[in-house]
C-alpha cells in the first residue's frame, strides 16, 4: 500500500507530520541547490543521485571549479565549465536533461556571456548541441561574418528552426488582423444600398434611436470597400542593426516577411548602422534577410530615415516603422525635421523601442521626448501586441502604448 505521509493517531485525529516534512525537505533541498552546498550555506543537506548531476550542472556555470566540484560561497564566483568544445557539449546535454526549455535558454545565454562562449558556437557539434532561440540567433548573426563555411549551413538550419517556430505562433494572428485593419479602413461613408454595412451603421447610429417607433434613423450610412488585389497600404520597417537589438532584429525580419507576403500591402525592409541597407529584394525568406544584417557598429538614424524618405511615393497611405533604441550618432535635429515632414505629408510614423519579449529597454528618453512631442511616442512592443500597433497605424487610430513604457 502506498504510504502518503498521512497516518492516524490513537486519539483518532490525523497526523500530518509526515507531509510536513516531506515540504520541509523539499525546501532545504532546493536552498541547497540555490546556495552551492559550500560550509556557510547553512543546510548542511548533501546531494545524491539526479540531484548531485543538477549541483554539478550548476557549479559549471555558476561556481568555481570543475564540474561537480562545490561552488565558492563568496560574492565573486567564477565559472569552472572551461572552454573545452567537448565538456561545454556534454554541459548543454545535461542542462537539457535535467531543466526545461525556458531554463535552459537562461543557461545558455548566461554560459555566453559569462564563459565567452561565443567561439565555440562556431563549431557545428556546439551547434547542433544547444537549444535554439531568438538570443542564440542574435549571436550567430553577430558572429555571421567570421563563421567558418563548415558551420554556416548548420548555423543557417539553427535560425531556420527559431524563424519558422516565431512564424508559426505569429503569422496567422498578423494577417487576419492586418486584413480586418484594411478592410475597415476602405470603407466608404456614401454606400450604394447593396453595399452598406448595415452592423456597423446601426452602431454609429445608436443616438438616433426613436424608442417611439423602435428603430434607429441612420443619419450616417457606413458601407464596405470594394474588393481589390491592389496594393491598399506601404509599410517601411527601418530597423537598427547595432548590437543591442540583436531580438528586435530578428522578429522584425520574421514579421517584414509575413507582411511581404500579404498582396494588399507593399512592405520594405531596410536596416541599418552608419550605412544603410534596403533588404526588400529578399523579404521572401526571413532567413536570408537575417545573413543579410550585420549586428554591431554604430547608429545613424537620420541617414536611415533620409533613405526611407526618398522610397516614399504614396505618403497618405505609407506606415514608417523606425525600430531603434534611438541612440543617435548621426545629426540629432535633422532626424527630428524628416520625422516632423514625413507626419506632416500624411505617413504614420511609428516608433518602437524594442520588438521584443524583454522587458523595458534602455533607450535615449531625450529622443523619445522629442518624437513624442511630434505626436510620434516611442515606446517598446511585444510581439504580441506588434499586429495591434500595425492595425492602428493603418486605420489612423491612437496606438496601443503600454502604459508602464511610455517615456
Amino acid at each position: 500500500m502506498t504510504n502518503t505521509g498521512t497516518t492516524t493517531g490513537t486519539n483518532g485525529g490525523t497526523d500530518t507530520s509526515g507531509t510536513a516534512d516531506d515540504a520541509a525537505d523539499e525546501r532545504l533541498r532546493r536552498w541547497r541547490l540555490v546556495l552551492g552546498g559550500a560550509s556557510a550555506d547553512g543546510t548542511g543537506r548533501p546531494l545524491t543521485g539526479q540531484d548531485a548531476a543538477m549541483d554539478g550542472a550548476l557549479t559549471a556555470l555558476y561556481g568555481g571549479g570543475d564540474t561537480g566540484t562545490a561552488r565558492k560561497s563568496t560574492g565573486n564566483r567564477s565559472a569552472g565549465l572551461g572552454a573545452s568544445a567537448p565538456s561545454v557539449a556534454r554541459w548543454l546535454g545535461d542542462i537539457r536533461t535535467y531543466f526545461p526549455s525556458s531554463v535552459v535558454q537562461v543557461m545558455q545565454r548566461d554560459a555566453i556571456q559569462r564563459l565567452n562562449l561565443s567561439a565555440l558556437l562556431l563549431e557545428p557539434e556546439m551547434l547542433e548541441a544547444v537549444e535554439a532561440d531568438v538570443h542564440l540567433v542574435g549571436t550567430l548573426l553577430s558572429l555571421n561574418k567570421a563563421m567558418p563555411e563548415t558551420t554556416k549551413e548548420t548555423a543557417r538550419a539553427v535560425v531556420r528552426k527559431v524563424v519558422a517556430d516565431i512564424e508559426k505562433r505569429l503569422a496567422t494572428r498578423t494577417r487576419a488582423t492586418l486584413t480586418g485593419a484594411l478592410d475597415r479602413s476602405a470603407r466608404i461613408n456614401r454606400p450604394r444600398h447593396r453595399d452598406i454595412d448595415w452592423d456597423r451603421t446601426i452602431r454609429a447610429n445608436l443616438k438616433n434611436y426613436l424608442p417611439e417607433y423602435g428603430t434607429v434613423v441612420p443619419e450616417r450610412l457606413i458601407g464596405y470597400g470594394r474588393a481589390s488585389q491592389s496594393v491598399k497600404k506601404e509599410v517601411v520597417l527601418c530597423i537598427d542593426q547595432s548590437g543591442s537589438m540583436a531580438a528586435s532584429v530578428v522578429y522584425a525580419s520574421v514579421f517584414g516577411a509575413v507582411l511581404a507576403s500579404m498582396r494588399s500591402i507593399a512592405t520594405r525592409l531596410v536596416v541599418f548602422d552608419t550605412a544603410v541597407v534596403d533588404l526588400t529584394d529578399q523579404l521572401d525568406d526571413p532567413v536570408d534577410v537575417l545573413f543579410g544584417t550585420q549586428l554591431g557598429g554604430g547608429t545613424d538614424i537620420n541617414r536611415a530615415l533620409a533613405y526611407c524618405q526618398s522610397r516614399i511615393t504614396r505618403p497618405a497611405d505609407t506606415v514608417v516603422v523606425l525600430i531603434s533604441d534611438l541612440y543617435e550618432g548621426g545629426i540629432r535635429d535633422e532626424m527630428l525635421k524628416r520625422v516632423a515632414a514625413m507626419k506632416a505629408s500624411g505617413t504614420q510614423f511609428v516608433a518602437l523601442l524594442a520588438l521584443s519579449d524583454e522587458g523595458a529597454p534602455a533607450y535615449d528618453r531625450d529622443h523619445a521626448a522629442a518624437l513624442a512631442a511630434l505626436g510620434a511616442p516611442a515606446f517598446a512592443c511585444t510581439p504580441d501586441l506588434f499586429p495591434e500597433v500595425m492595425a492602428a497605424a493603418i486605420e489612423k487610430r491612437p496606438l496601443p502604448i503600454p502604459d508602464t513604457t511610455t517615456p
